[in-house]
């Protein structure tokens, strides 16, 4: 699994607390019992010096100190919260099956030098402050449970530069132009947080993100119909200033990958990766 790191800095914790210590997040029952690792081999070395999951309250252990689950206990209900404002989101999240509720934080969505030149550590890095956001406003509540807070971002990319939202008419008129043409990738980042908290004071938390691609030709577009697809209004809130679920699957010709993951959630790969989301309680 890709991006296994601590990015309590950047999600606004404070590293000292063992509550954040963030690490790989494995099923609902092993979460539910202080265990959120998922064994050596799915998780590999550990990184940023991060090897296990500290409860809030106690020292940090290794993974190995964890109680396992008990065999043939069930799973306890799993609360899946979006971190997400996106209509487009919620939408393939339902039409998957899962319960969920939405809950949107606003994050520092600044990136510097170093990220822009880094288009897939950048799109890991948004979609895991977005749900670092969230987590933290769910402890500062007293939380009793176990959660799934998912976390995403999407971004075009064309010849190693992210295309975002565009910031005004002529801005997304240019991005259409430079598309035209051309193949591009579209990435998208899915970061998982759980959260097991069986006492408010009791709290274990592990993470993990990857980066779904997909790869998107447009066909060679006229001004002509790049302004008549900016009269249909859909380019300001998109990355890239298209909307493939909408008008633009007009200006495209092909694409190679899931388009779920152009649109801004590889569900299928997630609930691939995180079964336990299907289970959801709500």
């Amino acid at each position: 699994m890709e991006n296994e790191r601590n990015m309590l800095s950047d999600a606004g914790a404070d590293p000292s607390d063992p509550a954040f210590v963030a690490s790989g997040p494995a099923s609902v029952s092993n979460a539910a019992s202080g265990n959120v690792v998922s064994d050596a081999a799915s998780l590999g070395a550990p990184v940023d010096g991060v090897s296990g999951v500290a409860s809030a309250g106690a020292a940090p252990e290794p993974p190995a100190s964890a109680a396992p689950a008990a065999t043939g206990d069930a799973a306890p209900s799993l609360d899946v919260v979006l971190a997400s404002a996106s209509p487009r989101r919620r939408q393939l999240l339902a039409d998957a099956g899962v319960k969920f509720t939405v809950r949107v934080s606003d994050v520092d969505e600044t990136l510097d030098a170093d990220l822009l030149a880094d288009p897939r550590e950048a799109v890991k890095k948004l979609a895991e402050r977005k749900a670092g956001a969230v987590v933290q406003e769910v402890l500062a509540e007293d939380y009793i449970g176990v959660a799934a807070v998912l976390g995403a971002d999407t971004m075009v990319v064309l010849d190693g530069e992210i295309f975002g939202k565009p910031a005004s008419l002529s801005h997304a008129k240019h991005m259409l132009r430079r598309l035209s043409g051309r193949a591009h990738e579209v990435l998208t980042a899915v970061s998982v947080w759980m959260v097991a908290a069986p006492e408010p004071e009791q709290v274990s938390l592990g993470f993990r993100t990857f980066v779904d691609v997909a790869r998107v030709t447009f066909r060679e577009l006229s001004d002509e119909e790049i302004a008549d697809y900016l009269r249909k209004g859909e380019s300001f809130d998109k990355a890239g200033a298209y909307a493939v679920q909408g008008a633009g699957a007009d200006l495209v010709s092909r694409v190679e990958g899931d388009l779920d993951t152009v649109i801004g959630l590889p569900v299928g790969r997630l609930l691939r990766e995180f079964p336990d989301l299907a289970c959801s309680s709500r």
